[in-house]
C-alpha cells in the first residue's frame, strides 16, 4: 500500500505543489525561480548593441583625442576636458569590445546563445 506524497508547499500547506530547480547538466546551472520555461535571453540584442557601440565609441574616441591635442590652453572646453570625454569613449569602447569577443566566443563554442532573443 502507497503512503500519500507529503506536499511541497510550507508545513501543513495541501497548495500546488512549487516547482523545484533542476540539476545542472553540462556546465548550465539549473533553473531557479519563477522564470518561464520559454523564457529568451537578449543576446541578439546585445550583438547589435555591441556592433554598434564598438565603431561609434572608437571613432568618438579618436576625434576627441585630436580635438584635446589641437586645443590651446584658454580654449573652451579645456583639453583637460575633452582628454576626459576622450578616455570615457575609449573605455566604452573596450567594453563593447570585450562584449563583442564574449558574445563571439560563446556562439562559437555552441553554448545555445545563438537564435535567442531574435524572436525567429
Amino acid at each position: 500500500m502507497s503512503q500519500p506524497r507529503p506536499p511541497n508547499g510550507p508545513e501543513g500547506s495541501d497548495g500546488p505543489d512549487v516547482p523545484r530547480p533542476r540539476p545542472s547538466y553540462g556546465g548550465r546551472p539549473g533553473r531557479e525561480g519563477t522564470e518561464p520555461i520559454t523564457a529568451r535571453s537578449a543576446v541578439g540584442l546585445r550583438m547589435i548593441l555591441a556592433s554598434v557601440a564598438l565603431p561609434v565609441f572608437a571613432v568618438g574616441t579618436v576625434l576627441l583625442a585630436l580635438w584635446a591635442a589641437d586645443s590651446g590652453p584658454h580654449d573652451s572646453p579645456s583639453s583637460l576636458v575633452v582628454s576626459v570625454l576622450a578616455g570615457i569613449c575609449g573605455a566604452l569602447a573596450l567594453f563593447a569590445a570585450l562584449d563583442l569577443a564574449v558574445l563571439l566566443r560563446r556562439r562559437s563554442r555552441g553554448s545555445g546563445a545563438e537564435g535567442r532573443g531574435t524572436g525567429r
